[in-house]
């Protein structure tokens, strides 16, 4: 049987923009979780700026290696908050040393339903 060596977690119809997700995403992956947390703190101290490189129309030119960019500031806490999770979840199944974030998923959250339409959705 092989053990299990990942650790995960989930935020469900967080309220942030699916653009900015996107862009912490492939911000952060790849790297450690305590890399990845020190260069979101340094993005919420507006040190550093997260570079956008899909969502990047009428966007200013920030300092460093990047063309355009941003300080998502909300988004940046909620995934702060995940990554604190998985560490947790990685403490709780018993595995140490450095974690590496491999895969993020943004996804859009679920639409409200409109009342009495015959179309439930848009």
């Amino acid at each position: 049987m092989t053990e299990n060596k990942t650790a995960t977690a989930r935020g469900t119809s967080l309220p942030i923009s699916l653009k900015h997700s996107v862009e912490i995403a492939n911000f952060i992956k790849g790297k450690s979780t305590e890399k990845a947390k020190k260069r979101l703190a340094n993005v919420l101290a507006q040190k550093e700026a997260i570079p956008y490189k899909r969502y990047n129309h009428d966007l200013s030119h920030k300092p460093g290696k990047m063309a355009g960019g941003r300080y998502p500031l909300k988004a940046i806490e909620h995934f702060m908050e995940l990554i604190e999770s998985v560490e947790a979840n990685a403490r709780n199944k018993g595995l140490v040393g450095e974690l590496k974030i491999i895969t993020v998923i943004p996804n859009n959250a679920g639409k409200a339903w409109h009342y009495g339409r015959k179309n439930k959705r848009f």
